[in-house]
């Protein structure tokens, strides 16, 4: 089959599936035919080929024990996928924090297989550019529930927004009570 058959069939880009090809990490068979076309044979030859990494991450110390739970979810659908885990990283962090430890260590590692259980797991904005590079860097990013946005989830991101630049504005303790304020006054909190 073509590749940009295979790789719709594989749940990921064709952009990936390029680049395995281009680096010589397919987990399966393929050929180029004389007009170019790539020709993917089905049967996997090594489907462990890709490292495979899971990341977990929960907002404050008192989700500590959801921490557990969003790791054992991410190794029951790599185990049922058949993906042997090389490593599980875990981590207490804001999804706004842009110098998390665990998930830069993910950064520095050569490319595999990345299993978050959502996306917002991985980053609170700007999935999207992140999937896009780590893609280009012949990364798979596999994300286990990928709900489409509602309208709470947006309002929970945009009250995530206020309350790090009122962090920043006012100080850490002042910050947190003018996010209160705030969400009391858009009805979300009583």
């Amino acid at each position: 089959m073509k590749l940009s058959k295979w790789a719709k069939k594989q749940g990921i880009s064709y952009l990936t599936a390029w680049r395995w090809v281009d680096q010589n990490k397919m987990p399966c068979k393929w050929e180029k035919t004389p007009s170019g076309t790539i020709i993917v044979h089905e049967q996997i030859s090594d489907p462990t080929r890709l490292k495979t990494y899971t990341y977990s991450r929960v907002s404050s110390y008192q989700k500590k024990e959801d921490l557990e739970r969003q790791k054992q979810r991410c190794e029951k659908f790599c185990e049922q996928n058949g993906w042997q885990i090389e490593k599980s990283f875990k981590e207490v962090a804001s999804g706004m924090n842009d110098n998390r430890k665990q998930l830069n260590k993910i950064f520095n590692l050569d490319a595999g297989r990345l299993v978050v259980e959502h996306k917002d797991r991985l980053t609170r904005f700007g999935f999207r550019y992140i999937e896009t590079l780590l893609e280009k860097l012949g990364w798979e990013i596999v994300v286990i529930n990928r709900d489409a946005e509602n309208e709470s989830d947006l309002m929970k991101d945009m009250i995530a927004i206020i309350t790090s630049f009122c962090c920043r504005l006012y100080g850490l303790r002042r910050g947190t009570s003018k996010a209160k304020e705030i969400q009391e006054c858009a009805g979300l909190v009583k």
